[in-house]
């Protein structure tokens, strides 16, 4: 597939302003000059990785799980995939479900029992390794983590989103700051966009405010589009808002 390679090609909508000549920024695709001419030939340049059938920005993803990555998909491959025992199981389409449990808030004290060295994280149940498995955003890309599993398996009584994951697809976006924890179920790719925009404006020891205005936009659009808990379905990748891609390793090419 053309275009932009590695994270860069997952971050849909990146804040406007970094300069041309900022380290590690790509202009590729119109990135830093934001034309829509160049923006419209980055977009033709997205391709189907099962069929190579043109597709739009907010196409759908289907998890490959023998080499644990996500591949762009077209609306007729991903409607294939949406059953489990497609190509034996091996490919299994990400849905769009957002998800938040206002009735059962976590608490700092809940949020510290799992001891993640930072405050945004994800976490998903992996069918390979039959355990849940998780990720924090870095300059780095999608860092793994620790994770003691006595501790989740404890949070998960107390908070049926946790509990509530597709395995492979689906994720726990956890988000603790100063005043409280916000944890939501979303996509698996839209874990690896958030990835890939700190990978693209982290500045420095703090991020720098091009990052930081970046992952709030970010978590905004989550909020936006997650519902309460229970019958949530998706509205399918035609209408999906965030944009992403990744599973437990992000490919570079």
């Amino acid at each position: 597939m053309s275009g932009p390679a590695g994270l860069r090609r997952f971050v849909s909508d990146p804040p406007a302003g970094p300069p041309a000549d900022s380290p590690g920024v790509s202009t590729e695709g119109g990135r830093a000059e934001a034309s829509p001419q160049a923006g419209a030939g980055r977009q033709a340049e997205e391709k189907c990785e099962f069929c190579a059938a043109v597709i739009p920005s907010g196409h759908g993803h289907v998890a490959d799980l023998e080499q644990s990555s996500l591949m762009c998909a077209c609306r007729a491959c991903y409607l294939l995939f949406t059953h489990g025992q497609a190509a034996r199981g091996r490919y299994r389409s990400v849905p769009d479900r957002y998800a938040v449990d206002p009735d059962r808030p976590m608490t700092a004290a809940e949020w510290d029992m799992l001891d993640i060295p930072v405050g945004l994280a994800f976490f998903l149940r992996s069918s390979a390794a039959d355990e849940v498995v998780g990720f924090y955003p870095s300059p780095a890309g999608a860092t793994q983590c620790r994770l003691d599993l006595a501790a989740w398996d404890r949070l998960a009584v107390d908070h049926p989103l946790l509990a509530a994951l597709a395995p492979d697809v689906e994720a726990a976006l956890i988000c603790r700051t100063e005043h409280s924890v916000e944890h939501f179920l979303v996509p698996v790719d839209v874990c690896y966009e958030l990835a890939g925009r700190m990978r693209l404006y982290w500045r420095g020891f703090d991020g720098g405010e091009q990052a930081r205005q970046s992952i709030a936009e970010f978590l905004e659009q989550v909020r936006s589009r997650a519902r309460p808990l229970g019958g949530v379905a998706g509205s399918g990748p035609a209408e999906r808002g965030v944009a992403g891609s990744g599973l437990a390793q992000v490919r570079e090419s």
